[in-house]
């Protein structure tokens, strides 16, 4: 199997193993051409391989350049900045090692790269070519140094700044995004990722441009030495007369400058053009391609003034007319496309007689999807959402996934939020695959003090009404009365704590509901990356079906899931003896038994619990009936009724005397599914165990026996 994965060569070598000689092969090429472009400074070098480099230096500028038109994004070529300094020192130790021939061979030097330079630019003319030559040599230097090199830095210096100046506000944009269910989870993760890498890449072009400013003037330092020590050293050690000297090394010098400056300024070129290409979305081309052909009126007038031009005494008519027909011809052919485009998209929007009409499947998706969560506020809420004024709630809500992800170990969709004109403007509604499961109203800039159970030392003036979330009685406060409710023993909750709370408890009761098919086999893709041998088991043993009714029946008890090893290995267990999902649920429930028991126990690791009356639960277990959707409690009516009078009376006889929260249900293992049934409308809070969930490191108190007077 490991052979069929990696591959392998005639020779027996695998392929995984050939790929990294290579990738090590490359990493030693790399650094052995970085260590030879430093030794290049100090030792000499043939004028053969000069050329060579020479020659390979233009060419590597020109590929920067051309690499950079047709970049789209700048971080798309992040180690530009990285690349700037290769090739500013490679240009620098090829202007040293010319220099050292150039003193040390005098007329005698045979640089082909140069002398080509210096007799295409300088010429063969005599003094005045020199002298021409010199000139176009401090022009090209000057516009290199004063326009390109110097704009390009200031623009990296800028950009670098902003940059780093709007890294929190795109921060924040994106999680308003991601907490808004725009973009996913990942696709925040890879915007935040993009965000880090612009700042670090103009803060490392801020610092590169100082590579080719500081070249430009090296260059420039080590053409004057060239000029002036050639001269002394032919007139003083060659014996060269003076005017011989002065034209073979100001020659050999600005073919020389020239030779090192072309592809510098290539290189400037590039760097001023990444930079100033921030906000672009394509390559160069495109963006003139899209940018020159949005107004052919420009081209008209710009025809216009050239034709006129043309009657003008001394002007060449025979340059400027052919140039005003081929401008007024592209302003015609860009007004006839914008007319068509124009009439096309009339067309479309209007229906025109002319104009196939489309079927209504082809304008329209026979699937209407619904969001899996969605919260709908009215328009007085809106400021809860909103980013100028700190969107609170959209943290709460993104606070809400992770913790449904601890404590459930179900990851829910991203909630997509909605302005609902039909809603109150105070009300909110949170709906799950487009079905309300809760609403409530909230009074903007007033806070909610909720009764604890024990009471309150002082009564707060304020509107009452009760929690949205727990249906706890609760008064509406000012900011005034806060301080007063705090100190009477009020719970005092903002607005954005009321609606978050009020989510995380319908998220908590409907997550059953939320879990469907696609999110288990995503649940087990992630799974089978750590622990394939446990999902291969489980998959091969249950559908995908099968799985997700165990998972469903967990969370509709609101038992975590996030020991999906542990439920995976235990319905394997026992899927070759039965496939009934009740069956498989209550396995694996006792598999998390420890932390069921932990979920109701006290610090001490207690379990307070009621137990049933033998024939009581008895009488529950031939209550079941065998139906399509499984075994459910239906007993009489009469006994139902008693059932729960007797139940809720042992749980207030237990809440009477202090335990705080309900007691636990404990009965057997075939008696618990019943017995949550049969209880869930009248008293949903209420848990039922069985004794194998029960695990050794558990205290287990009984509180009270319920039983059924005769």
């Amino acid at each position: 199997m490991a052979n069929a994965v990696s591959g392998s060569g005639a020779s027996g070598v695998p392929l995984n193993k050939a790929l990294s000689v290579f990738g090590g092969t490359r990493d030693i090429i790399v650094a052995a051409a970085v260590v030879v472009i430093v030794l290049m400074i100090i030792m000499p070098m043939p004028t053969p391989l000069l050329d060579a480099f020479m020659a390979l230096n233009l060419i590597f500028s020109l590929l920067i350049l051309l690499i950079v038109l047709y970049t789209k994004r700048p971080v798309d070529f992040n180690i530009f900045p990285t690349i700037l300094l290769v090739i500013t020192l490679f240009g620098l130790a090829l202007n040293i090692s010319s220099t050292r021939l150039i003193l040390s061979q005098g007329a005698a030097f045979d640089g082909k790269m140069i002398k080509a330079f210096s007799t295409f630019v300088v010429g063969s003319g005599g003094r005045e070519s020199i002298v021409i030559g010199m000139v176009i040599f401090i022009v090209i230097i000057a516009v290199q140094v004063v326009v390109i090199t110097k704009g390009s830095t200031r623009i990296a210096e800028v950009a670098a700044r902003f940059a780093l100046d709007s890294m929190q506000n795109k921060y924040l944009a994106i999680d308003t995004e991601f907490n808004s269910g725009s973009i996913t989870e990942e696709e925040a993760a890879e915007r935040r990722a993009m965000v880090r890498m612009e700042i670090d890449f103009y803060g490392a072009m801020d610092g590169a441009s100082k590579f080719i400013s500081g070249s430009v003037k090296v260059g420039i330092f080590i053409t004057v030495i060239n000029i002036l020590g050639g001269i002394i050293i032919g007139v003083a050690i060659h014996g060269e007369s003076f005017a011989t000297a002065v034209s073979v090394y100001i020659a050999f010098s600005i073919g020389d400058g020239l030779m090192s400056q072309l592809p510098a300024l290539l290189v400037s070129t590039a760097v001023g053009m990444m930079v100033t290409r921030s906000v672009s979305k394509g390559t160069f081309a495109e963006d003139v391609s899209d940018q020159f052909t949005k107004q052919p009126s420009v081209y008209w007038i710009c025809a216009g003034v050239l034709f006129v031009m043309g009657f003008l005494p001394g002007f060449p008519w025979y340059v400027l007319w052919p140039l005003a027909a081929l401008l007024g011809f592209s302003a015609w052919r860009l007004a006839r496309n914008f007319q068509i485009n124009e009439r096309r998209a009339r067309d479309m929007g209007s229906g025109a007689k002319d104009a196939k009409p489309q079927a209504e499947p082809e304008e329209m998706s026979p699937i209407v999807p619904l969001d899996p969560l969605s919260l709908e506020l009215g328009y007085g809420l809106i400021p809860l959402v909103d980013q100028d004024k700190g969107a609170e709630l959209l943290e709460r809500i993104q606070r809400l996934r992770r913790e449904s992800a601890l404590d459930l170990g179900l990851v829910i969709p991203k909630v997509r939020i909605i302005d609902n004109m039909r809603l109150d403007s105070s009300e909110y509604c949170f709906k799950i695959k487009g079905d309300e499961v809760g609403r409530g109203k909230i009074r903007m800039g007033h806070y909610l003090c909720i009764t604890p159970p024990g009471g309150v030392s002082a009564e707060v003036p304020g509107e009452r009404t009760r929690d949205p979330a727990f249906n706890l009685p609760a008064i509406w406060v000012t900011e005034d009365y806060r301080a007063d409710a705090e100190q009477a023993g009020y719970t005092v909750i903002d607005p954005p704590s009321i609606i978050a709370t009020h989510l995380t408890e319908l998220v908590k009761q409907n997550a059953a509901i939320i879990l469907g098919r696609q999110e288990t086999q995503a649940i087990l893709d992630t799974l089978k990356k750590d622990y394939p041998a446990v999902v291969e088991e489980a998959v091969k043993a249950l559908s995908l079906g099968e799985i997700e009714k165990v998972l469903r029946g967990l969370l509709a008890e609101q038992v975590s899931i996030r020991n999906m090893v542990s439920i995976l290995e235990a319905v394997s267990d026992y899927a070759s003896i039965t496939k009934d999902p009740q069956f498989l649920i209550e396995k694996a429930r006792q598999a998390l038994g420890r932390l069921i028991c932990l979920q109701y126990a006290d610090e001490e690791k207690t379990l307070h619990v009621l137990k049933l009356e033998r024939g009581l639960e008895q009488q529950i277990i031939d209550s079941g009936v065998q139906t399509s959707s499984g075994q459910i409690a239906a007993m009489d009516p009469q006994l139902h009724t008693a059932w729960i009078k007797a139940l809720s009376r042992a749980v207030s006889l237990i809440k009477d005397k202090g335990w705080g929260a309900p007691p636990v249900i404990l009965c057997s293992e075939q008696a618990r599914r019943l017995v949550k049934q049969s209880v869930e409308r009248e008293l949903p809070e209420l848990a039922a165990i069985s004794v194998r969930e029960i695990t050794q490191d558990i205290n287990v108190v009984f509180v009270g026996e319920v039983r059924i007077d005769e």
